[in-house]
């Protein structure tokens, strides 16, 4: 070995080996060969899921120490675009952080007057949920108002949006599909389309999700095609999450359909002037729109004047945005690269997990409430029956939603406890009802007008009091699931045979 990329070779070669030596865990259910000790292994509610493909590109990418985000990054970039359907995908380094993007290019002063978004604007949104959908509206100095959410379904109640619109105030719709189950699309985007408003779609939890609407709806608010990949059948719309509102997101973080490790990504669906003012909050607010390593793409970097800047003046060093610096590094976006070919089968791991899951504790609908899809008013082993809306969803579950009945001989924290004694990781639906956090309190105390609610969001406060979830991620192997089933089967029945309160 003497030219550099014989050692380059060399080292990706005892890199696999390393990796199929130690990372055996990792692998997708799929793959893995691994035995499962019940009750000594541990079940965590997500993970990474990968194997020695993805540690390859990592250290093939930093041996190339470009490091910064570059040539992985905008390959990464086309590729998860082309993947969706949406007109760019811009890398940033996190789910959280592209919220942050997402909303703030929603406020660029180059953006016309009665479309963007200013201090005191409001911003429609539900209660319960994760906290970094809700707090860019608050960091930019706008007012989320929130409406209550459906148990259910996990997502906001619809219905309540025009009585929380206020005209001349109200800018925008933001809002997570829960758990990778969509929220109601349609209506949402009519609503949406009534009052010219801005859809922001966190779709951070659902990735691979799909959306599906008759074709008259789905004409009349535009849509003339499905998502690449997706067959048409003749009478309906279906296209993923995060490709029906303006702009959208994504996340990265270990949990999530794919992984970087951290990450995260804005969507631009159909406006592709958005990607500049996004590309510029990214990016420290820079005018210039040329990537990192690269100068003069516009072919006039010495002949701008902006501001009260000298003509001339240098673009690469312009700024018309207070922006920030929220980009990932190159070798996560190798890794990235890796998993989005690996997508199609973790999504439909997530799908058959779910169902494994709901087959199984079928018969404890005394002691729990199960999550459904939205616009699906029940499940059956054959499947899920649908409303009248002709609207139907395919989720790709985040997690599997438990929500114990106030009947139950246990309440959810006793369930809770009984999964982590048995190493069942589980979590809560994440911040509950978001206004009983404690920053949200202090924010009220501080600030009173800088938020609004609507109605006494009994579901939010449901969700938080009542629902845990499970996990449904590419890494759990059947016996696992078995272990799961088990547990919450056993626990429930020696719940009730002690007196319980069915």
């Amino acid at each position: 070995m003497t030219t550099p990329s014989e050692i380059k070779a060399e080292i990706l070669r005892l890199t696999r080996a390393y990796s199929q030596a130690l990372h055996k865990a990792n692998l997708p259910a799929s793959e893995s060969e691994l035995s499962f000790n019940a009750g000594v292994s541990s079940i965590p509610y997500a993970g990474r899921v990968f194997n020695a493909e993805e540690v390859e590109a990592a250290v093939g990418s930093t041996l190339d120490f470009w490091l910064t985000l570059g040539p992985e990054g905008e390959a990464f970039e086309k590729e998860l675009a082309s993947f969706l359907g949406v007109k760019h995908s811009l890398l940033v380094n996190s789910g959280s952080s592209a919220n942050l993007i997402a909303f703030s290019a929603l406020t660029s002063h180059k953006l016309p007057a009665h479309k963007r978004i200013q201090p005191g604007d409001e911003v429609i949104t539900c209660a319960a949920g994760f906290p970094t959908t809700v707090t860019p509206i608050l960091q930019n100095g706008a007012v989320p108002v929130f409406v209550d959410n459906d148990p259910i379904t996990g997502n906001a109640l619809v219905d309540r949006f025009e009585a929380a619109f206020s005209s001349g105030k109200t800018k925008a719709v933001m809002l997570a599909h829960a758990l990778g189950n969509p929220f109601d699309v349609a209506t949402t985007l009519e609503f949406c389309r009534k009052h010219d408003l801005w859809l922001i779609e966190d779709n951070c939890d659902a990735l691979g999700c799909t959306y599906s609407m008759p074709v008259s709806r789905a004409h009349a608010l535009g849509f003339k095609e499905n998502s690449p990949g997706i067959p048409y059948n003749g009478t309906h719309i279906t296209r993923y999450t995060g490709t029906w509102g303006d702009i959208s997101t994504q996340s990265f973080y270990p949990p999530h359909h794919l992984t970087m490790g951290e990450g995260g990504a804005v969507n631009i669906v159909h406006r592709a002037g958005l990607k500049l003012y996004a590309e510029s909050f990214r990016d420290w607010g820079r005018d210039c729109w040329c990537p990192s390593g690269k100068d003069n793409t516009c072919n006039k970097r010495f002949e701008w004047q902006l501001g009260d800047l000298p003509s001339g003046y240098d673009h690469k060093y312009i700024y018309s945005h207070l922006g920030y610096n929220l980009k990932p590094l190159d070798p996560q976006a190798a890794i990235g690269r890796v998993q989005l070919k690996k997508l199609p089968s973790f999504i439909q791991a997530r799908k058959d997990n779910w169902e494994y899951l709901r087959n199984g504790l079928a018969d404890l609908e005394a002691f729990f409430d199960f999550s459904l899809p939205t616009h699906a008013s029940a499940w059956t082993p054959e499947g899920f029956v649908w409303d009248d809306s002709g609207c139907t969803t395919d989720c790709s579950w985040f997690g599997f939603m438990l929500r114990v009945k106030p009947q139950a001989p246990f309440d959810r924290t006793e369930l809770a406890r009984h999964l982590e004694d048995k190493k069942i990781g589980n979590r809560m639906l994440f911040g509950g009802n978001l206004l009983r956090q404690p920053a949200f309190l202090q924010l009220r105390k501080d600030r009173p007008l800088a938020l609004r609610t609507l109605g006494d969001l009994s579901g939010a406060d449901a969700l938080m009091n009542t629902a845990l979830f499970i996990g449904t991620y590419p890494g759990l192997t059947k016996p696992m699931l078995d272990y799961v089933i088990n547990c919450i089967s056993t626990f429930s029945r020696d719940a009730l045979s002690k007196g319980g309160r069915i």
